[in-house]
């Protein structure tokens, strides 16, 4: 990590001229003001096509165990990233084939050419792009939510009595959110200077397909749709949906429920309580890059 490497990263993560169409970034799926989420239910690749899942925020992602919704073997981010950046079915980035080109593009381009011997002591080449763009991605932290500042700050004040009830909801035995969604990030184990805190987490969500990687609730006020497939347009359908399956005596799929659903139900008073505490680990808005 360095702030050159960093400030190439950045420059590349929103260069369009990456993609198969000239018009179309990580940015496009990754957008800033949407906790580098893109507001659709599938994301959209370069040539237009759907993707099966949902573009998950990037926020703290230097602390993931693991990268993607049904990927434990992404183990980094720069793993992670051939897969939009060389994908063909379907194109996303659509990289794949053009790698002499893009990288003969940017060696002609004085700036880029001056950046990447800066950071790397040579030229671009694929690999320099990907390390380039992860560091980056590593500077995405959050952690100025009002929920960090009553919990790690000490300013009571900073969440209000319902958000406050919500929390203890959230983290009770009879709710069970923290079940899954525990940890600063709340999306279970991560990895810190000290090593990971225990095995990737994932978790059956009820939806028919399998274990699923257990996403951050961070800035969840900006990142809907929610789910894998971005099938729940608001919190209210997610606590439908959980209810509903807590309920169920087995998993919609005919399988084993996953043991840490509760079976539960919330009084008006008590949706409204969590759903405050969940917008309470939202920051505002970030300004454009």
């Amino acid at each position: 990590m360095s702030a050159a490497k960093v400030a190439l990263g950045k420059r590349l993560f929103f260069e369009t001229k990456l993609s198969a169409n000239g018009r179309y970034s990580c940015a496009s799926c990754h957008d800033p003001a949407r906790s580098y989420s893109d507001g659709r239910a599938l994301a959209v690749g370069s040539q237009g096509g759907r993707m099966p899942r949902s573009a998950m925020a990037l926020v703290n992602v230097a602390y993931n165990l693991t990268y993607g919704w049904q990927h434990p073997e992404l183990r980094s981010l720069e793993a992670q990233m051939r897969q939009p950046l060389f994908n063909r079915h379907p194109v996303e980035v659509g990289l794949g084939g053009r790698e002499r080109s893009v990288v003969a593009m940017l060696a002609a381009d004085p700036g880029y050419s001056r950046q990447f011997l800066e950071v790397f002591g040579a030229g671009p080449s694929v690999a320099r792009i990907i390390k380039a763009i992860a560091a980056f991605e590593r500077t995405l932290i959050d952690g100025h939510s009002a929920f960090d500042a009553y919990v790690f700050e000490g300013q009571h004040a900073a969440l209000s009595p319902s958000a406050k009830r919500g929390m203890a909801l959230f983290f009770s035995a009879r709710v069970g959110c923290a079940g899954c969604h525990s940890g600063f990030n709340f999306s279970g184990n991560w990895r810190d200077r000290q090593g990971p805190t225990g095995k990737p987490s994932f978790a059956d969500d009820g939806l028919g397909v399998g274990a699923v990687r257990v996403p951050t609730l961070r800035n969840i006020a900006l990142t809907a749709p929610y789910m894998h497939d971005g099938r729940f347009a608001t919190l209210d359908a997610v606590l439908d949906h959980y209810q509903r399956v807590g309920r169920a005596l087995d998993s919609v799929h005919g399988g084993q429920r996953d043991p840490r659903l509760r079976r539960f139900t919330l009084t008006d008073t008590e949706r409204g309580d969590l759903k405050a505490f969940l917008f309470s680990l939202s920051e505002p808005i970030p300004a454009a890059p």
